[in-house]
């Protein structure tokens, strides 16, 4: 049954349920030019000779031939026109897969990113620890440096001037200098520079949010000044008795007392190799007390040493308590402050102690300046080494290098005073010396102590399994080379 054509084009009711449908492919006239294709083959017998005549080419009808006329106007349809559909669809798939690539390229491009940048902060990180580690020995050195050359100017200077609490005075008053050596380093490396009185405000805030005043400046700084007098004065008393090896190693034991004050005023947290260390600090005084019997100087010289360093240890746990953490530049400025009060009312005592001829010296000019001032500036250069290597590097490299002062002083007193150490004091300085190490210990020392253990543990089981690896396949190569084949047992 003929179908007239439509205005639309549409000839047959094939044209039009293909349109309908929405045949993927179909245009106007499809059906008619499907017909036509299908009136042009003509059907023989299989094995017969079948000439068709389709632009010029001669081929023999089969089914598999006539299943692809079937197929033949989409193929046409396919390479129809450049403004087909299936171009579309090309053109659609080309631009799905360049925003795919597109994609692809920029999680590649993140990627590398990432890992660009983690490359970057490890070798941030390592560097920045290399420098730490750098700063710190040149700390170390610094800081155990200052404090036997402090130690041995005071031994050397008793030989002229024995007047150890006017040498403690001139020392102590040198520590107005620590805020200006400060606010110097702030000039030249700060980017943003501050004036003199604004850093001081902001560096006052030690003492309160108020900064510092007069009642403040009274009740928290008298006491520390005359902590910090006693610690040092009874340290110089201790030198005129013993030798600067046995002080040094005596004021190591502040560690201990730290610790003991710690745990019992600041409640802090009890740890039981502490607890040895503290009885090994305080083993190592008797034993020095006992070197040369319990009688004479030396007994005198050993209660002075520890009177310094229970002094010295009471300073730590009250700033602890009072003010807390400080700063650099907190530091620099109370440690000025303490300067300026004993500037201020400590300068009566060496007054009042030459006119009661305590510590009287005939000729004023008689007074060594040059071996006072370089104990007052290698005592100034320790204080602001403490402080300022707790910024540059590692808090736990500062306390090493004050206990390496001990085998300094020891080095110096064997080769230029000829001092002959005993067994006992050489013990008890031993003794001290391990138990200021065992102090360093952190926290949580044990778990650190059992995974690096578990750590070894597992490394000696890798490289074992490797070894047994490596020792199968050089067999089994063996065994290939000689013509055998090696079978293992169950």
């Amino acid at each position: 049954m003929d179908v007239k054509a439509a205005p639309n084009g549409v000839a047959t009711i094939e044209d039009r349920i293909l349109r309908i449908t929405g045949y993927y492919g179909y245009y106007p006239g499809y059906s008619s030019q499907k017909s036509a294709s299908r009136s042009s083959v003509t059907r023989c017998k299989p094995g017969a000779n079948c000439p068709i005549t389709r632009s010029g080419i001669s081929r023999q009808l089969s089914p598999l031939s006539v299943a692809e006329d079937s197929a033949a106007p989409i193929l046409e349809l396919q390479s129809r026109s450049p403004s087909g559909i299936c171009r579309h669809s090309r053109v659609e798939r080309q631009i799905r897969s360049g925003r795919n690539n597109k994609k692809e390229g920029t999680q590649t491009h993140t990627e590398n990113n990432s890992q660009e940048n983690q490359a970057q902060t490890r070798c941030q990180s390592c560097t920045s620890t290399f420098l730490k580690v750098v700063w710190g020995f040149l700390i170390i050195l610094s800081v155990s440096s200052s404090w036997v050359g402090t130690t041995q100017i005071v031994k050397i200077t008793y030989k002229n001037f024995d007047y150890p609490f006017f040498m403690t005075w001139f020392s102590t008053n040198w520590n107005i200098m620590f805020f200006p050596i400060y606010y110097s380093g702030h000039l030249a490396t700060a980017q943003e520079k501050q004036s003199p009185i604004k850093k001081f405000r902001e560096c006052s805030r030690i003492f309160g949010e108020d900064g510092l005043t007069l009642k403040l400046f009274l009740k928290r700084t008298a006491p520390f000044s005359i902590l910090w007098t006693l610690t040092n004065y009874l340290y110089l008393l201790a030198l005129k008795k013993l030798t600067a090896t046995d002080v040094s190693a005596l004021f190591c034991c502040n560690k201990a007392f730290v610790f003991l004050l710690s745990w019992i005023v600041l409640k802090d947290r009890f740890m039981g190799v502490r607890i040895v260390a503290a009885i090994m600090a305080i083993t190592g005084i008797v034993m020095m007390a006992y070197a040369d019997g319990f009688h004479g100087d030396s007994i005198i010289g050993v209660a002075y040493a520890v009177g310094s360093a229970s002094t010295s240890a009471l300073y730590k746990v009250l700033f602890k308590m009072f003010l807390g953490s400080a700063n650099f530049g907190e530091a620099a400025h109370f440690v000025s402050t303490l300067g300026f009060f004993n500037l201020i009312f400590i300068s009566f005592t060496p007054i009042i102690l030459y006119f009661t001829k305590v510590e009287y010296w005939s000729p004023f000019s008689a007074v060594p300046w040059g071996y006072l001032c370089g104990v007052a500036g290698l005592w100034l250069a320790f204080n602001i080494l403490v402080n300022v290597g707790v910024v540059l590097t590692y808090p736990i490299l500062i306390s090493i290098g004050t206990v390496l002062s001990v085998p300094g002083n020891a080095a110096v007193d064997l080769l230029k005073h000829e001092v002959i150490f005993s067994v006992v004091r050489l013990g008890a300085t031993i003794i001290i010396c391990t138990g200021f190490l065992l102090m360093l210990l952190p926290e949580e020392w044990d778990e650190i102590t059992l995974r690096f253990i578990n750590s070894l543990k597992e490394k000696k089981s890798e490289d074992h399994t490797e070894d047994i690896t490596d020792s199968s396949v050089h067999t089994r190569s063996r065994s290939r080379a000689n013509g055998t084949v090696s079978i293992p047992l169950a």
